[in-house]
């Protein structure tokens, strides 16, 4: 694309925990996991705030596989900006409510770990490889609205908003 750069690992991380938690979560039904309304395609657009407090738009397509009854979710999220793009592969797992994963972004070859909890539609979790990150997020029908918060790094704020296709 033209006049797009890469972003860099600290970002890289923060990206992953924010494309992490809108995939990780949906309406829980008692004979299924939390994932079971995600397979298929999504796409959204956010907002990256920076340290600095500029604001810049992204937008982001995902595709996710889910198995394990809903319990266990495969991704790829690609997402671009004015001035970055960055490509995510995730697999996390549900059990007892209680989420946990990994993540890689692929520009840099960097990854981490994701863990915390899945109810009613929401999760609470925190992301650790390059940087920390909290991170919120909510489900409703075929939208999601994710809100992320890594305060000392150069993204201190992300928050998007995805559909599904």
């Amino acid at each position: 694309m033209f006049g797009i750069t890469t972003i860099n690992k600290s970002h890289s991380a923060l990206f992953a925990a924010a494309l992490l938690v809108c995939v990780s979560a949906s309406e829980a039904q008692a004979s299924t996991g939390p994932f079971a309304g995600m397979a298929g395609t999504w796409a959204g657009s956010g907002a990256i705030t920076l340290a600095s407090g500029a604001k810049e738009q992204i937008r982001c397509r995902a595709a996710y596989n889910v198995g394990g009854n809903g319990a266990k979710l495969d991704l790829v999220i690609r997402c671009a900006s004015a001035s970055f793009k960055f490509e995510l592969q995730s697999n996390v797992a549900s059990t007892n409510g209680a989420i946990s994963g990994t993540w890689a972004e692929l520009t840099h070859r960097v990854g981490g770990t994701l863990s915390g909890s899945a109810s009613g539609g929401r999760i609470q979790a925190s992301v650790q490889g390059t940087l920390t990150a909290r991170l919120a997020m909510s489900t409703k029908g075929n939208t999601q609205s994710i809100v992320i918060e890594s305060p000392g790094s150069p993204m201190s704020a992300v928050s998007i908003s995805l559909s599904k296709a």
